[in-house]
């Protein structure tokens, strides 16, 4: 694939998530949100220009909103998602949603796993899923997200397919 421009990678990540139902807005943001320029409001990401900062950023972001039971995902903001009884296992399960995504959309997984990104741990994040050293997996295939090992048996594609990208 030829070298992509950020701005092209962006558009990428932007178009993947509409077409998983995933709305992705340009607006001014002018509350504090815990990614510089990138908010989670009624269940879709804004996303503001002028403060943006990481474009690999939103597909972090966008896990949390797929990661969560459908029933919850319409009312999902940072401060929902800072509540949930599940936050921990839904972090995990969004950082491996975003390996996921990386690969399927065919980006460099340290365009998403900067240096700058997961306190400082970006890239070892990657580094580690690259070598197949995986955490949060197990929960995408307890949700039904990525293939289980009776279905790997039977010949699924393992991780990093994803069998959904939206939990039920």
């Amino acid at each position: 694939m030829p070298d992509m421009t950020e701005a092209q990678m962006l558009q990428r990540c932007i178009d993947f998530l509409a077409s998983l139902g995933i709305a992705v807005a340009m607006a001014p943001i002018t509350t504090d949100t815990f990614l510089p320029g990138i908010a989670i409001r009624n269940g879709g990401l804004v996303i503001d220009r002028e403060k943006f900062r990481y474009p690999g950023d939103i597909l972090h972001e966008a896990a949390h909103i797929a990661v969560v039971p459908a029933a919850d995902r319409t009312a999902l903001d940072e401060q929902a998602i800072g509540q949930r009884k599940d936050r921990d296992a839904e972090e995990m399960m969004a950082i491996a949603w975003s390996y996921a995504a990386s690969v399927h959309l065919g980006l460099d997984p340290y365009f998403v796993f900067h240096p700058d990104g997961y306190k400082g741990g970006g890239k070892e994040i990657a580094d580690n899923f690259i070598a197949g050293r995986y955490f949060g997996v197990p929960m995408l295939q307890w949700t039904g997200m990525a293939a289980s090992a009776p279905e790997l048996e039977a010949g699924a594609a393992p991780y990093p397919q994803m069998k959904q990208w939206l939990r039920s």
